[in-house]
C-alpha cells in the first residue's frame, strides 16, 4: 500500500476540490490521478486556452442556420413560386365564356311572344274527319 503525502493548497482551492471529488470520484486520489491522466493523455497544459466553448460554437452555427433559412426563403419567394406560378398559368386551360349570340331586338322579341303557332289546314272539316 502507497502512503500518503499532505501537499498544502489554500483553503478555497481545497474546498472547490473536495467538492469536484466527492461529485465525480470515490476518493481525492481517484480524482487527482485523473485530472493528471486527462491533461497528460491530451497533451495540453492546463494554462492553455482550448478554443471556443461549446456556446460559442453553437450561437455561430445558429447565426448561420438562420442566415441559410433566410436565403432559402428568398429563393423560394423570388424563384420557385413565381416559376411554378406561370407553369400552372401553361398547363390550366380555361373553357371560353359562351357569349350570347348578337340578335336584333324585333327577332327576340318575336321569340318571346310566340309559343306555339295555329295552323289553317283544309285537310279538316268542323266534323273532325279529314276530307278525301
Amino acid at each position: 500500500m502507497d502512503s500518503f503525502i499532505t501537499i498544502r493548497f489554500k483553503r478555497k482551492t481545497a474546498k472547490r476540490f473536495q467538492e469536484f471529488s466527492k461529485k465525480h470520484f470515490k476518493t481525492h486520489t481517484e480524482t487527482m490521478e485523473a485530472i493528471l491522466d486527462f491533461f497528460f493523455y491530451n497533451e495540453i497544459s492546463p494554462k492553455e486556452k482550448l478554443g471556443p466553448t461549446g456556446r460559442t460554437i453553437e450561437a455561430k452555427l445558429l447565426k448561420r442556420i438562420n442566415a441559410v433559412i433566410a436565403i432559402i426563403r428568398d429563393v423560394e419567394k423570388t424563384q420557385t413560386k413565381p416559376t411554378v406560378a406561370m407553369i400552372q398559368s401553361l398547363f390550366e386551360t380555361e373553357q371560353p365564356n359562351k357569349k350570347p349570340l348578337i340578335v336584333e331586338k324585333k327577332y327576340a322579341e318575336e321569340k318571346k311572344e310566340v309559343h306555339f303557332r295555329e295552323i289553317e289546314s283544309t285537310r279538316f272539316t268542323t266534323k273532325g274527319r279529314a276530307k278525301r
